[in-house]
């Protein structure tokens, strides 16, 4: 058995423990696997605790296997490093040291400092991505930001008059909603909320998840309605504005249980570099964008976006006013466009996803 990919198999097991990473981890002894176990829910035990708890005694000697360096400072739960060496573990494999600045290789360090042998490096590629809005998050403080839409084949979002229910089918819509209950935040724009009034929840199945995400609304002027849908049901509300709002309006969204952020304006737009920054210092480790084309267009322009879903269903709109799925400044020549690193293409019904990376084809 390859005990790396295994630790990796569990945590991605684990399904969404934010703001931690998720964490595998196999311990064995002469051969056999003894013990395993993967990250908790917050506030839960580890994988490396889970893991030594139902190896028991078994563990002293053994060898652990985990998806990332062992934590080595006290959060929610004890460090993972002193359970690992008061249970005698001989040896321990990691692909690679926790970004976290707490950890860094502290927790590499601890265990060598005690006898445990130690080794690094394998299976780093996967763990990387497996844990890539934690990556980001601790290396920069701003989340991972996933840019999804779905378009017409001439990259419309919507037509003239603004109707977009629905462009994708119900295969892609039953995806979108799992991945919303897989993120901590979703993002769009206030004209995504005036003209579709979207609850922004996550309804896998048809049921509202247990696990809701925060939903923001860049709204610079204010024209969020007292009575919109994204200020009720379950999950909370962020509106993000600016100076250009009424105080009047600020205090009516308050009311209707609505958290108001005023945050400086990049011209006559919001700061979405800012927005950023403040759903950061949150702990939004992973932010969910579905529209509209504007502040899709904004962060692109920006060079904010590490991921993107593009949802591509068999229609053509033909309407030169209809709304693009990507708006902003755009790039100006060809060698200035952004191309999708690593493309994944998947059938979702009638519709095509496409998924990947952008990367300045110039860069």
């Amino acid at each position: 058995m390859d005990y790396v990919e295994r630790a990796l198999a569990l945590a991605r097991q684990a399904g969404v423990v934010s703001p931690n990473p998720a964490v595998g981890a196999v311990l064995v002894r002469e051969g056999q696997v003894v013990g395993e176990g993967f990250t908790q829910p917050p506030g839960g035990p580890h994988a490396e605790v889970v893991a030594l708890e139902q190896a028991g005694e078994a563990a002293r000697g053994a060898t652990l296997y985990v998806s990332l360096e062992p934590c080595c400072h006290q959060g929610r739960t004890p460090p993972c490093t002193r359970a690992i060496i008061d249970a005698g573990v001989a040896e321990v494999h990691f692909p690679l040291l926790d970004p976290d600045a707490h950890a860094r290789g502290r927790g590499r360090d601890e265990l060598l400092a005690a006898g445990v042998a130690v080794h690094v490096g394998e299976g780093e590629e996967e763990a990387r991505r497996l844990n890539e809005a934690y990556f980001k998050h601790r290396t920069t403080g701003l989340p991972f930001v996933i840019a999804k839409f779905a378009a017409s084949l001439d990259g419309r979002i919507a037509a003239p008059s603004g109707e977009s229910r629905w462009i994708s089918g119900p295969e892609a819509r039953e995806w979108a909603h799992s991945l919303r209950a897989e993120v901590d935040a979703i993002l769009c724009g206030a004209n995504t909320i005036v003209l579709d009034d979207p609850e922004l929840t996550a309804r896998p199945g048809g049921q509202e998840a247990a696990r809701q995400p925060l939903r923001v609304v860049a709204d610079s002027r204010g024209r969020t309605p007292a009575g919109a849908r994204v200020l009720r049901g379950p999950g909370r509300t962020l509106i993000a504005t600016s100076d250009r709002s009424q105080p009047i309006w600020r205090v009516a969204m308050e009311a209707a249980g609505a958290e108001v952020l005023v945050l400086p304006r990049r011209g006559d737009s919001l700061d979405v570099g800012a927005l950023l920054r403040a759903l950061g210092q949150r702990d939004v480790l992973s932010l969910l964008v579905e529209g509209g084309g504007v502040i899709i267009g904004a962060l692109f322009d920006q060079g904010l976006v590490d991921k993107v879903h593009a949802i591509i269903t068999p229609m053509i709109v033909g309407a030169s006013d209809a709304p693009a799925a990507v708006a902003g400044q755009g790039a100006r020549r060809l060698a200035e466009v952004w191309r999708l690193r690593e493309p994944m293409v998947e059938r979702l019904g009638e519709d095509v996803l496409i998924t990947g990376y952008p990367e300045r084809t110039g860069e």
